[in-house]
């Protein structure tokens, strides 16, 4: 999944930091399941940060959501969207 970047004629195609992620859970195929943040990081590439609250959203593209964080046990839960 990409996104615009820039102004203008500057405008460039962007591929968001999570994409890697999102494509693994969209291939997972469950209804519903759980990553740690460990898990999160090593399949995107990046460690799971604040901004991940911001780049969630994006995940609707795939048909899923991030169903809840969970700090103490360092989880996420993902669900797939009805349609």
């Amino acid at each position: 999944m990409f996104r615009t970047c820039g102004r203008s004629k500057n405008r460039r195609r962007c591929m968001s930091k999570y994409d890697k992620l999102w494509e693994c859970v969209f291939g997972d195929g469950r209804n519903r399941f759980t990553l740690i943040f460990e898990e999160i990081g090593r399949i995107a590439g990046v460690p799971i940060d604040h901004a991940f609250l911001t780049y969630k959203k994006e995940l609707a593209v795939y048909g899923y959501q991030v169903e809840k964080i969970s700090m103490k046990a360092e989880t996420v839960a993902f669900r797939r969207i009805k349609q």
